[in-house]
C-alpha cells in the first residue's frame, strides 16, 4: 500500500486522517514511504506510491490549465471551480498507468454525482493510440494531449508531477491538496476525495 511522503508544515494531521480512513476501510496496514522516485527501463520515471497532502493554509495558487482533448474538444479547468478535480498523468506504454486505469475509471464513475471531475493528461501518445487505451480500459473521462508538456508545466507551482503516473487532487478552489506519485492506492484516493468534498467552498 502507498505510504505518506513528505508533508508541508501543518499538513500531517490531514494526511494521517486520510490514511487512517483508508486503512479502516481496507483492513490493511500502512508504512512510511521514502518519498523518492526510481528510474525504470521503460524510459520513464516511476513513483514510489507515496502520498503527500497539504492543509488548506499550505496550498499554492489555483491551477490554471486548458487544452484540447483526445477527441478535439476544448477543456478549461477554471470552468470547474466549485468541483473537486482529479488530474492524472499517463501514457499508453506506462505499466503502472495500465494497472491503475480500471480503478480510476471506477472511482470517477462513483464520484461523478458528487461533483468530482477527472481529467487525464497524456504526455506522450498520439490521439489514436491514447483513444485506443481509453477504450480498452473503459476510461469515461476526457484526457488532454500534452506532448509539448504545457499542461504538466502548469502544475509546477504546487506539487509537481515528478513521476508517471502522477495523480493530483484539486480542492473546490482549484488548489492542489494531494499528490500520489506512481500507481494510486484506490482506498487512499477515495479517502482523499471524500475529505476534500467535505471542505467548505
Amino acid at each position: 500500500m502507498a505510504g505518506v511522503g513528505w508533508l508541508a508544515p501543518g499538513a500531517w494531521k490531514v494526511a494521517v486522517w486520510a490514511v487512517a480512513a483508508a486503512v479502516g476501510a481496507s483492513g490493511c496496514a500502512t508504512s512510511a514511504s521514502p518519498g523518492g522516485t526510481q528510474q525504470v527501463d521503460q524510459g520513464y520515471v516511476a513513483g514510489d506510491g507515496s502520498l503527500v497532502q497539504l492543509a488548506a493554509e499550505d496550498r499554492a495558487d489555483p491551477v490554471e490549465m486548458s487544452g484540447q482533448t483526445l477527441t478535439g474538444e476544448q477543456v478549461d479547468i477554471t470552468d470547474w471551480r466549485g468541483d473537486v478535480v482529479v488530474l492524472n498523468t499517463w501514457f499508453a506504454a506506462c505499466g503502472p498507468c495500465r494497472k491503475e486505469a480500471p480503478d480510476l475509471a471506477v472511482i470517477s464513475a462513483e464520484t461523478a454525482p458528487d461533483r468530482v471531475r477527472f481529467l487525464g493528461i497524456n504526455t506522450r501518445d498520439g490521439a489514436a493510440q491514447a483513444i485506443a487505451f481509453e477504450e480498452q480500459y473503459g476510461v469515461p473521462y476526457p484526457s488532454l494531449l500534452d506532448r509539448d508538456g504545457l499542461s504538466v508545466q502548469a502544475l509546477h507551482g504546487a506539487l509537481p508531477p515528478s513521476a508517471t503516473p502522477t495523480t493530483l487532487v484539486l480542492d473546490r478552489q482549484g488548489r492542489v491538496t494531494a499528490r500520489f506519485l506512481g500507481q494510486i492506492d484506490p482506498s487512499l484516493l477515495r479517502a482523499v476525495i471524500a475529505q476534500t468534498l467535505q471542505e467548505s467552498q
